[in-house]
């Protein structure tokens, strides 16, 4: 009979089984080294929450038994350079290795170099194979959708594709797809997703085993993946966030109307064009102007000048000070003529700094003119500048402003960009885009994947930058109506007046600007007047403005849990594999489904509702979900859809967000199941919100008691007024109500 060891025996064992797995061998190093890409590495694994794990392969920087493990270096994607000590460190060839790290089992296995993860249960969520000789990592595809990787790039699902992850307006079909910002963050919707931090390089999703490849052996190393598992989207979502960071909050007025300009003729046209919108009752918040050079005359003197154009802004302040009292904000477009960036404003800087690199020394050129009552930069251009460089440039834009206004939210339009970028509050824009139907179908797929991937404030060029033949009124309608959708609603392009609510209807396209672009066209002028286009127009814009109270709710929503404003049906319905796999339609906060009109001539549009009862937003008529239905459409209809069991809030409609209406805020029910909301408000520009200066009114809808109960959010005060006269509305049957912070129930 064998004897049975003791407990120190025991005990002895394990402890050196354990050195032996975290200590490199002292015997036999050079035939048991592991080696990638023809180096001796350290694979490490790490824990980050319970449902991250980090899996790094570092370089060593000599031999296997002295060598020091390189550290992965940062680019300011990460929000910070530590997740932890490693729960398993291995140098040398050995079995099996398995470890758990939150509610994940991670398998290593050194020949070839694996990591297999499983759930606790023991299912398969990923199995990741790094190639000995080139550091390609391999993974399996799946029969799921991917999604992800940041702005542009073939759409919707990833699978089939071969994404170099080329960035700027020249990495992928430019006409259609836009600019292109790609992150390495990519969401298995089987319930999984990976940020490859370190290094970048290019996605093969072309065969049953997707490739991640560097740009060779030599820019292999260090590997750096934090790997994501879980059952719900908003858990993945929140972990992207745990990782890159949360968005900042914008100022309120950047989620109006925001009006572009391009080839300015004088100060009376400036001012004539802000009047024509209040005349109007065209509701407008924000008036931008680009720079002279990407325009015959435009704010500046010339490109990447701060000096004004004196023939069109002969008194700067005094034309800035005349649209603030008119409730418009103004916002100018800027380049910086530098491909590196670094450092930050708070950097010591001396006054007329020239030094090109330094992010101090650019923001510097910029505060004289922000000193006048600029309210916020476009910055164009930026493709040569590398991730690290992009990131430096938001950041730039978001401290920056703070350090004049330091209890004010900044507010830029970015054409670049990196994970991270919402932690700065960036806006991003699609880039210069034609105006083809083709162009507005696929950008409903770029919208969801560009959110998927952290960048919440988002949007397009409505109508498109380059006018070609199909530029007509239906197409520019269309377009204004999926932009009211996006959390960046701003119409600008080439013949600018085109872009302007009334400018279908006067006969005058703007200067023509139609060179240097192949294929650009100037519209036929048989579409010049067309009256339909304004009312229909002023429709959108008033339904942005009573939404405010519901999106703006969202956007606090995306900045506390990461779950983005517009967002992929995935999110909410993941059980429901047609819903997961529609690319032409999206969910506008937990409740509101958009399904914009994409195809010319459209008198229906085919809509695939998640299961579920769903309300017709426009006739209240209620439908029954899991199948695909047909809507019909005219030119003034976007199909939207609103979920059994919400609640939907309602403001009056506003010429601007800052606009006092004495008319009461509107609660629309949708009966079938009961629903809560979380109503968010605060001063809308301040960061006073930080300091506990917010309003959140809960609400709770009783189905089955058809009572709505009010009650004020804890952590939160009540706001003026102190008093809210609210309407409930329950169909056709209305009740009204106060609020006052304290609890209230409304019966219907």
């Amino acid at each position: 009979m064998n004897k049975q060891p003791d407990r120190r025996q025991i005990l002895k064992g394990a402890a050196a089984t354990c050195a032996a797995l975290l200590l490199p061998a002292r015997t036999e190093a050079t035939e048991q080294a592991l080696r990638i890409a023809g180096q001796s590495v350290e694979i490490q694994i790490a824990p980050v929450s319970q449902h991250t794990a980090r899996l790094t392969i570092l370089p060593l920087t000599n031999s296997l038994e002295h060598g020091r493990a390189i550290t992965v270096g940062g680019d300011g994607s990460l929000v910070q350079t530590s997740w932890g000590a490693p729960i398993l460190k291995l140098r040398t060839s050995s079995a099996v290795r398995t470890v758990k790290t939150g509610n994940l089992i991670v398998k290593l296995s050194s020949d070839p170099v694996a990591f297999s993860i499983e759930t606790l249960r023991g299912a398969m969520v990923q199995h990741l194979t790094v190639d000995k000789d080139t550091g390609v990592v391999s993974f399996i595809t799946g029969d799921s959708p991917l999604l992800g990787l940041g702005e542009g790039g073939p759409q919707f699902d990833r699978r089939g594709s071969i994404d170099r992850m080329r960035s700027g307006q020249g990495g992928f079909q430019l006409r259609t797809h836009g600019g292109r910002v790609p992150i390495p963050w990519l969401i298995g919707t089987a319930g999984w997703a990976m940020f490859i931090h370190q290094p970048f390089g290019t996605f093969d999703f072309s065969g049953t085993e997707s490739k991640f490849q560097p740009a060779g052996p030599e820019a292999a190393l260090p590997l750096d993946i934090f790997f994501v598992a879980a059952n719900e989207p908003v858990t993945i979502m929140a972990e992207y966030a745990r990782l890159t960071g949360y968005a900042e909050m914008p100022p309120l007025w950047s989620f109006g109307y925001q009006q572009s300009h391009r080839t300015l003729a004088s100060r009376e046209e400036i001012m004539a064009e802000a009047k024509t919108f209040r005349d109007k009752k065209l509701p407008c918040d924000t008036l931008i102007y680009l720079g002279t050079g990407f325009c015959p005359s435009g704010w500046n003197t010339e490109n990447g000048s701060f000096s004004w154009n004196s023939p069109v802004f002969p008194d700067p302040k005094g034309i800035l000070d005349e649209l603030h009292k008119e409730n418009f904000r103004t916002v100018l477009h800027v380049v910086i003529k530098t491909n590196k960036l670094t450092g930050t404003v708070h950097d010591p800087c001396e006054p007329g700094c020239a030094d090109q690199e330094k992010a101090c020394c650019h923001w510097d050129a910029h505060r004289k003119d922000f000193a006048m009552g600029v309210d916020g930069w476009w910055p164009d251009e930026g493709d040569p500048l590398d991730t690290t460089s992009r990131l430096v440039r938001n950041r730039m834009y978001w401290e920056g402003p703070q350090l004049e206004r330091p209890n004010e939210r900044p507010y830029a339009l970015h054409r670049n960009g990196y994970a991270g970028m919402q932690r700065y509050g960036s806006f991003l824009w699609s880039g210069d885009v034609y105006s083809t139907w083709e162009t507005l179908k696929v950008h409903i797929p770029i919208a969801i994947n560009t959110a998927l991937t952290g960048i919440p404030y988002w949007g397009t060029d409505i109508g498109g930058f380059v006018p070609t033949k199909e530029f007509t009124a239906e197409l520019y309608l269309r377009w204004f109506q999926f932009g009211a959708f996006c959390p960046l609603f701003r119409s600008h392009g080439r013949n600018w007046k085109l872009r302007l609510p009334w400018g279908w209807n006067t006969g005058d396209s703007g200067p023509l600007e139609i060179n240097n672009y192949n294929g650009a066209a100037i519209p036929d002028s048989s579409q010049l007047h067309n009256p339909q286009v304004e009312p229909i127009c002023r429709k959108y814009l008033e339904l942005r403005y009573r939404l405010l109270p519901y999106l703006y709710s969202a956007v606090r929503e995306c900045a506390t849990t990461g779950m983005p404003i517009l967002r992929a049906l995935w999110l909410h319905h993941p059980d429901d594999p047609k819903a997961v796999a529609r690319q032409d339609e999206y969910l506008w906060g937990r409740d509101l489904l958009v399904a914009p009109v994409v195809e010319q001539g459209a008198t229906s549009r085919k809509i695939y509702l998640p299961h579920g009862a769903w309300f017709d937003f426009w006739t209240g008529e209620r439908v029954q979900g899991g199948a695909e239905i047909s809507r019909e459409v005219d030119l003034e209809t976007t199909p939207l859809y609103v979920r059994a069991g919400a609640i939907l809030p309602l403001g009056p409609a506003k010429q601007y967000v800052e606009h006092k209406v004495d008319e009461p805020l509107s609660i629309s029910i949708y009966p079938g199941a009961d629903a809560s909301f979380l109503l968010y408000e605060d001063d809308g520009s301040s960061f006073d919100y930080r300091k506990g200066k917010w309003m959140g009114v809960q609400m709770t809808w009783h189905d089955a008691r058809r009572v709505l109960k009010l009650s004020l959010a804890s952590g939160s005060r009540i706001l003026p007024p102190l008093r809210r006269n609210i309407e409930v509305k329950l169909g056709q049957n209305t009740r009204a109500a106060v609020f006052d912070g304290h609890p209230v129930e409304v019966s219907l």
